[in-house]
């Protein structure tokens, strides 16, 4: 490749060391410079226009720019460009946020603990269940059960969380005490002749061995997303949460909804948990609770979780846990905009409404010779592809990292986890806009089916 020496792609590779990159690829071939976005849009610097149908990282839910975020953050900059909530300091925008996502929770919740980020939050939840753990007496009480595909960040305890190998190699994780259960995909862990609902009974049967073998006693809490994002868009099978609470209830093991990519809309209700009957004892959200205008996160605790933990603050004097940024009053003022978009617009039932379109457009491609399964629910989707031929002998994400490029190339920004192609665009987007998506791929797999893998 070869760039400008003072080209931004030159500088790119010069100084800036990317996230989820292959290091050694990108010095090769350099990044794809977004510079500006328009509504579910967003142009490459020689303006060339994409549809993000990623929205960013399943984030930006009201589009890209929305005016009205910009003037909130402006006019909080100009009132109180920042302040914290250390040692009994609070600031308007974090008390009104606090008040709205408390009394919008799909269940009942008892306060909001501000973080920065997703990976953040949930490391926060860990350090938060031992703490309790000890509050209670039950210092044993550890242990956390994750799900293998699961995602939950990529901080040194939240990546552990994180049932994906390429977020544990060379990091020398996961830590001890994070355990993970079965995948509940049952496309590809289902058994031949089992059913959707008799997998899910084997899923509840493995974590209730799993618990059993640990020691009931050792087990402080599962977590999991309503509806698996970066492992691949796994739609849980009918019953599976309600199998899941019946275990989690006989231990008396608490219940964490990762919220990060369901939140705000996006399965079809304002939470994954709605869609599920989901009760959790804590929610963990960002990304789409500012559209990630701004870097922000919560986590909603109920009073089961939340009193022991006050109480043994109480008992030491201080909760010795917090962040400089957390509760930001910029990010605050963007969310609770944000949030007010959403409810105005009626974005929910958009969603739900545009991604029943979306999933039926999805759907004529099931029974092509290189997709072997198309899922989803509300505006969130995934294409997984299989080569006929070759099939298992074919390395993992070789076809999506194929497509994938198919699709930049037609104007589409998407992701391959693996060989899934996963769809998550802005809860804006119009029918005419997710044709444009659904045209560019149905393009794009006829070109793959023509590409040559056995070589």
């Amino acid at each position: 490749m070869t760039l400008a020496p003072n080209s931004p792609e030159a500088r790119d590779i010069a100084y800036h060391f990317h996230s989820y990159t292959d290091a050694m690829a990108h010095a090769e071939q350099g990044p794809q410079i977004i510079e500006h976005g328009e509504g579910v849009f967003v142009f490459d610097n020689h303006g060339k226009r994409y549809v993000e149908a990623m929205a960013g990282l399943w984030s930006v839910g009201v589009g890209f720019g929305e005016d009205r975020l910009v003037a909130a953050a402006a006019e909080q900059m100009k009132k109180l460009p920042y302040y914290h909530n250390f040692a009994h300091r609070a600031h308007p925008a974090a008390i009104d946020l606090a008040e709205k996502l408390v009394t919008m929770a799909p269940v009942p919740m008892s306060k909001v603990f501000y973080t920065n980020s997703g990976s953040e939050a949930n490391d926060t939840v860990i350090k938060m269940l031992w703490y309790r753990s000890n509050a209670l007496g039950k210092p044993e009480k550890k242990k956390i059960i994750s799900r293998n595909r699961g995602y939950h960040g990529v901080t040194i305890a939240s990546a552990s969380l994180t049932g994906l190998p390429n977020n544990h190699r060379s990091f020398d994780l996961p830590l001890p005490g994070i355990l993970h259960t079965t995948c509940p995909h049952y496309w590809k862990e289902g058994r031949d002749g089992e059913s959707e609902e008799e997998f899910a009974t084997r899923c509840a049967e493995d974590l209730d061995a799993m618990i059993q073998a640990e020691g009931p006693d050792t087990i402080a809490a599962f977590i999991g997303e309503p509806v698996m994002g970066a492992g691949g868009v796994v739609v849980p099978p009918a019953t599976y949460w309600e199998k899941i609470q019946a275990v989690l209830a006989k231990y008396d093991i608490l219940l964490i909804a990762d919220e990060v990519i369901n939140g705000f809309g996006r399965t079809g209700n304002m939470f994954g948990c709605q869609t599920y009957g989901i009760k959790p004892d804590a929610i963990v959200m960002s990304k789409q609770i500012t559209s990630s205008y701004v870097p922000f996160s919560a986590i909603l605790l109920n009073d089961r979780f939340y009193e022991p933990i006050a109480e043994e603050s109480g008992r030491i004097g201080v909760l010795g846990h917090g962040y400089t940024g957390a509760g930001h009053p910029v990010g605050a003022a963007v969310a609770l905009e944000n949030i007010k978009i959403i409810e105005e617009r009626d974005l929910v039932t958009k969603s739900a409404e545009n991604g029943a379109y979306f999933r039926e457009k999805l759907a004529q491609f099931a029974r092509h010779p290189m997709v072997g399964e198309v899922r989803g629910v509300g505006l969130i989707a995934a294409v997984e592809l299989v080569h006929p031929e070759l099939g298992d002998t074919l390395p993992a994400g070789k076809l999506g990292a194929a497509m994938n490029k198919l699709l930049f190339e037609r104007g589409v920004i998407s992701r391959a986890m693996m060989d899934a192609m996963a769809f998550c665009p802005p809860m804006i987007i119009e029918r005419e806009e997710i044709d444009l998506i659904v045209d560019a791929f149905a393009d794009a797999l006829t070109e793959l089916e023509k590409m040559d893998f056995a070589a």
